[in-house]
């Protein structure tokens, strides 16, 4: 079979090999992106990318940034 002949594949894993990376590979990269998100959202909450017509200085009551928050959605 194609499974059991040497060189059969450019990285040289059997069928089953490749299948078995592949898994951890997906798994390991959907774990990082998901950190990522979880990362960038808690920066975002702790002081957003586009701040308002008075800076950053608008930002220090948390009413203030649910406004602000608001306002970037709709």
């Amino acid at each position: 079979m194609a499974d059991d002949t040497p060189g059969g594949s450019l990285s040289g894993l059997k069928q089953n090999e490749a299948r078995e990376f592949h898994a951890i590979f997906v798994t390991s990269f959907l774990f990082f992106t998901g950190i990522a998100v979880v990362a960038h959202f808690l920066v975002w909450l702790w002081r957003p990318w586009f701040p308002g017509v008075e800076g950053y200085s608008m930002l220090n009551d948390s009413t203030e940034k649910l406004v602000s928050f608001m306002s970037y959605i709709a």
